[in-house]
């Protein structure tokens, strides 16, 4: 395996799979097993999940919300979410633990580095919910900030589309896919690979992020083995 240690950034949506809105137990056991591949292998997983299926607090504003009240509702999604990964990921005999940001002792750990880091040498998949636990904050710039803290390798941002594109491949069809490309071009060109809060300090830190299709079974074992599958974003 290419990478030892990865942080796997999912979107609340991909769990929706076919579903207008929440949850698709089908999708669930589809990632699970993808991520038992890599983990038989000896490859350390934490995981990182958005919100969006369920709650977007940037949304609920847009319509008069509170920002704040409404980013707190998209952290307690997060952890929505991350239980329900968790139960798919313990059906498939993975061992796993839940670290939230914000306390919720009776169902998550607090989110605690040292505590993160033993759970992924001793083999459990770690799932970071409640994003950083602050307002104005993605869970982009949560996958970001707990990748540095555990010393990931690299970001995998597994998405539904096959990479990073000069424009919207399911738009225009004349969009060209970049196999690698630098974080200056990123930013020159003004891609849209995260939000440039969590696209600055990845690079600060000269952490790479590869951005690939999740949804198809197989690539995420192709992108730890170092296939090139997806586009790399690097220095």
């Amino acid at each position: 395996m290419k990478y030892k240690r990865i942080l796997l950034k999912l979107s609340g949506e991909a769990l929706m799979g076919n579903r207008q809105y929440g949850i698709d137990p089908e999708r669930l056991a589809e990632y699970a097993q993808d991520i038992k591949t890599i983990t038989d292998k000896g490859v350390e997983v934490a995981v990182v999940i958005g919100g969006g299926n369920i709650f977007r607090g940037l949304a609920g504003a847009s319509k008069g919300m509170d920002r704040v009240q409404g980013d707190h509702m998209g952290m307690l999604a997060t952890v929505i979410n991350g239980l329900a990964l968790q139960g798919a990921l313990e059906d498939a005999d993975i061992p796993t633990r839940l670290q939230s940001a914000i306390k919720i002792n009776e169902v998550a750990e607090p989110f605690i580095r040292r505590k993160a880091i033993r759970h992924l040498e001793k083999g459990r998949v770690v799932i970071f919910g409640g994003g950083t636990g602050n307002p104005y904050f993605t869970t982009d710039s949560a996958a970001v900030l707990r990748a540095i803290e555990i010393e990931a390798d690299v970001i995998l941002k597994g998405t539904r589309v096959d990479g990073i594109y000069n424009a919207d491949p399911e738009k225009d069809k004349t969009a060209v896919k970049f196999n690698s490309i630098t974080f200056d071009d990123v930013l020159r060109k003004g891609l849209k690979v995260m939000d440039t809060t969590a696209f600055t300090l990845s690079q600060e830190n000269e952490l790479p992020i590869i951005v690939f299709d999740m949804n198809t079974v197989g690539n995420l074992l192709k992108v730890v083995s170092g296939e090139n599958i997806g586009t790399v974003v690097n220095i």
